[in-house]
């Protein structure tokens, strides 16, 4: 049953480009512009009478733009809940310019070993990641750590807790990695595995939607009944300042914006679109989390009740729920 009918996160790209080289991760390969303020600002005020309560801010690296304060600071004034996510690099620059703008900020760390992260990251980050832990710290921000997780690194998640979350009272963000489009994540986490997830995430400042493991043991979405209701809940905005639909992975159709967001996302055209969300040929078996997320948080379903725990955690934790309530 459809408890939200309205859309409620933006994935909002302000750029494909990227200074790291993740080996899960295809977008730094993209040539890409950067956003234009002018673009922002009006897509924000068609976002706010679209629904959405909730902007990320994404990429790429995000903080490669330059403009990437004034966006976060827009967003907030316009009553939005920010979040971004970074491998670091470029956060001591930016930390004084983003002092209390990004609601939920994450930090990119996939091991407690040095070596084993950078290797995956494509760069030397994790040095700037520890860094930028401290930074944020004494600017009184709360960040998190955002760990993506493989079967390779599985072995890590007990350390990067001991010896970063706890001693830093950071939030530890377990992310199950994906598969999209032609990008190898390696083999797939086993129940087993996924049941240990599970038992991790019962500590305290640790975080799993608990849905994606069910969504995982249920072969993913499936075209003849979805789950994945990207479409409908979710914008996402290009560099090139275009809508794209039914998610940014898949990319199957994108319509000029110019200044009309708003009317763009209500028009048929795009309704036709939105009503193929989770049945086209590729959606099958897809578990792709920052779409899947929102669309447990709009339907009445195992999922729902799934997500439900770790919601609540997570935003007792932060704090957002009163932003949320408002």
């Amino acid at each position: 049953m459809r408890i939200i009918h309205h859309p409620v996160l933006a994935n909002y790209y302000v750029t494909y480009r990227c200074n790291a080289k993740c080996s899960f991760c295809d977008i730094w390969e993209k040539p890409s512009p950067y956003i234009k303020l002018e673009d922002v600002i009006q897509n924000l005020k068609d976002l706010r009478r679209l629904g959405v309560n909730v902007v990320d801010f994404t990429g790429g690296e995000p903080l490669l733009h330059r403009q990437i304060d004034l966006f976060l600071g827009a967003a907030q004034e316009m009553g939005f809940i920010t979040t971004l996510t970074t491998n670091g690099m470029l956060y001591p620059k930016w930390a004084e310019r983003l002092k209390g703008k990004v609601d939920m900020l994450h930090f990119s760390l996939d091991s407690a070993d040095k070596t084993e992260h950078d290797t995956g990251r494509g760069v030397a980050c994790f040095d700037f990641v520890l860094e930028s832990i401290q930074i944020a710290k004494s600017l009184g921000e709360r960040p998190d750590i955002l760990f993506t997780v493989f079967k390779h690194n599985l072995n890590q998640i007990e350390r990067v807790y001991q010896e970063i979350c706890l001693p830093n009272k950071l939030m530890l963000l377990l992310n199950p990695a994906f598969e999209y489009n032609q990008v190898e994540t390696g083999e797939q986490l086993s129940e087993e595995e996924l049941e240990y997830l599970v038992r991790f995430s019962k500590q305290k400042y640790v975080y799993l939607n608990e849905a994606f493991v069910q969504l995982r043991k249920d072969g993913g979405n499936h075209i003849d009944k979805p789950v994945c209701k990207a479409a409908s809940t979710t914008l996402v905005i290009s560099p090139e300042n275009e809508l794209v639909l039914p998610c940014y992975h898949l990319g199957a159709k994108t319509f000029p914006i110019n200044g009309q967001l708003y009317e763009k996302y209500t028009s048929q055209e795009v309704k036709e679109q939105i009503a193929l969300e989770g049945r086209l040929p590729a959606c099958e078996g897809c578990t792709i989390n920052c779409y899947m997320q929102p669309s447990f948080a709009v339907e009445l379903n195992r999922y729902w009740w799934k997500a439900l725990p770790s919601t609540l955690k997570y935003n007792l934790r932060k704090g957002t729920w009163k932003r949320m309530l408002s």
